[in-house]
C-alpha cells in the first residue's frame, strides 16, 4: 500500500537507490559501474607538464656562485688599484717636496783625512734631500781618493747624511829618489801596493795641514830604501816598480817573529833584496819565494849563534850563509 501523498516507499534492501543533489551539478563527476572514468570534456585544457634536470640545477647554482665570486675580486682589485694610486701619488708628492732636505753630512772612519775633505770631495748639492740625493755618485767621487778603500754613503732620517769610511792604512814608506837624484822623497804605500800620498816634512806648511796621524803611522812602519832611479808614485796608483813589489810582498808573506823585527828593506834588485833587523842583522832574503822556508833558516841561524850575527844569506834556501860578528 502506498502511504498517503502517492510517493513510492523504498525498500530495506536493493530498492530504488536514492539520489543526490550533486549528481546533477554540472561539472561534476561520478563513478560510473565498471570502473571507467568520465571522458573529459572537449573545451576543458589539460595545465602543461614541465620537467628540470638535476645537472641544470647545479649548472646554474654554480653560475651565479661564479658571478658573486667575480664581482666580489672586481670590488677587491679597485680598492688595491685606488689604494696603489693613493700610494704613489702621495710618494711622488713627498718625493719632490723639500722634505728631509740634508742639512748635516756626518764622516766616520777616517784617521789620515779630515771630515772636511770627506765633505768637499763628496760635493753634496745644497738644498737636495735624503730621498733625492744621489747617492751612487757620492760613493764614486769619495772612491777616487786614494786613501779611501771602501766607503758606505748612509741615509739618516730626518735630515743627516753620514759617510762610513773604511781607510787604506800605510803598510811601508818608500824613499823614492828625487828627479834630479840628489835626495829621496818619502811616500806612503798600501799593503795592495797604491801610493797614498807624498809625506812632506812635518814642519813644512803642508805637513802642518796633514794629518798627525799619518807621521804617527810612518814612523812605526819600515822603511824600503835604495829604489832604482826612476821609479815614478803616483797618488791613486799601484805601484809598478818590481823591486817595490818583491819587498812588499816579502814582508807581507812572513809569518813568524821574524817579521816584526824587520825594520828596513833595500830594494835595489830583486835578486838582492835584504832586510835590516832592529838588532842590525843584514839578511839578503831574495825574491819573495819560498818566504816561510827562508824564516824557518834564518831563525835557526840565530839561534845557533846567540851571540849575535852580521849576515845571513838565504837566496838559495837550501845553501845559507851567514856571518858572525
Amino acid at each position: 500500500m502506498r502511504p498517503a501523498g502517492g510517493a513510492p516507499r523504498q525498500s530495506a534492501r536493493g530498492g530504488m537507490p536514492r539520489t543526490s543533489s550533486r549528481a546533477s551539478t554540472p561539472g561534476t563527476y561520478r563513478a560510473i559501474p565498471g570502473g571507467q572514468l568520465p571522458q573529459r570534456r572537449a573545451n576543458q585544457v589539460r595545465p602543461p607538464l614541465s620537467s628540470v634536470r638535476v645537472g641544470d640545477l647545479d649548472r646554474a647554482e654554480r653560475s651565479s656562485r661564479a658571478q658573486k665570486t667575480y664581482r666580489r675580486y672586481l670590488v677587491r682589485i679597485g680598492i688595491v688599484a685606488a689604494l696603489v694610486l693613493a700610494l704613489v701619488g702621495g710618494g711622488l708628492a713627498v718625493y719632490y717636496s723639500n722634505l728631509f732636505t740634508i742639512e748635516n753630512v756626518s764622516v766616520t772612519g777616517v784617521e789620515h783625512l779630515t771630515a772636511t775633505d770627506m765633505s768637499e770631495l763628496a760635493s753634496v748639492p745644497a738644498g737636495t734631500t735624503l730621498l733625492r740625493v744621489d747617492a751612487a755618485g757620492i760613493r764614486e767621487r769619495l772612491l777616487k781618493d786614494a786613501w779611501v778603500d771602501d766607503v758606505s754613503v748612509n741615509r739618516v732620517f730626518p735630515n743627516t747624511l753620514e759617510l762610513a769610511v773604511t781607510e787604506r792604512t800605510i803598510t811601508a814608506v818608500v824613499d823614492v829618489p828625487t828627479e834630479n837624484a840628489e835626495s829621496v822623497q818619502p811616500w806612503a804605500i798600501a799593503s795592495d801596493g797604491m801610493w797614498l800620498m807624498p809625506i812632506p816634512d812635518q814642519n813644512s806648511e803642508a805637513g802642518k795641514r796633514t794629518s798627525p796621524k799619518v807621521y804617527e803611522d810612518a814612523a812605526k812602519v819600515l822603511h824600503i830604501t835604495d829604489v832604482p832611479y826612476g821609479t815614478r808614485p803616483e797618488v791613486g796608483a799601484y805601484c809598478s816598480d818590481a823591486n817595490v813589489n818583491n819587498a812588499l810582498a816579502i814582508v807581507d808573506g812572513m809569518t813568524t817573529e821574524l817579521a816584526g823585527q824587520v825594520k828596513k828593506v833595500a830594494a835595489t834588485e830583486t835578486e838582492s833584496t835584504t832586510l835590516t833587523l832592529e838588532s842590525g842583522v843584514e839578511i839578503v832574503f831574495g825574491t819573495a819565494e819560498n818566504i816561510r822556508d827562508k824564516e824557518r833558516v834564518c831563525l835557526e841561524i840565530m839561534k845557533e849563534h846567540p851571540d849575535g850575527l852580521a849576515y845571513i844569506n838565504v837566496r838559495v834556501v837550501d845553501r845559507p850563509t851567514w856571518r858572525a860578528l
